[in-house]
């Protein structure tokens, strides 16, 4: 799947554990210019650099799976359901898949440091989920 939007954040890359990095970033879908809409895109692994080369304001079409899991609480059996824009190819929306302004990457910071969570739903400590 397939979106097109303004980079509007991107937020430094993760490490999660040993062997798991992430890194979220923003694009602002302006169907509706009234009322834009924010959707947080994750890459993980070795496509945490697929942002680095684009500015924020920048218009991207990047492409997308959609995931979700199940996570069963243990401690009350709670069954909970998380889902991820997990994103794996990233062009500008002219087609380009890398523009001439280049950006610095940003250094790892930790899962403690992690911007806030939004989401109501996903807003119990970060060390009760099994990912």
């Amino acid at each position: 799947m397939d979106i097109t939007g303004k980079l509007h954040k991107v937020f430094a890359a993760v490490q999660v554990s040993e062997k798991f990095t992430k890194r979220e970033f923003v694009i602002e879908l302006s169907d509706n210019s009234q009322y834009p809409q924010y959707v947080i895109l994750q890459l993980t692994q070795d496509k945490v650099s697929l942002v680095d080369n684009f500015d924020e304001g920048a218009e991207l079409t990047v492409s997308i799976n959609l995931r979700g899991r199940a996570w069963t609480n243990p401690k009350d059996g709670e069954t909970k359901y998380f889902n991820t824009l997990e994103a794996w190819r990233i062009q500008s929306a002219n087609g380009s898949s890398a523009p001439s302004n280049s950006r610095p990457q940003p250094k790892t910071e930790t899962e403690t440091t992690r911007p806030a969570v939004t989401d109501a739903s996903k807003s119990e400590e970060v060390d009760d989920l099994p990912f």
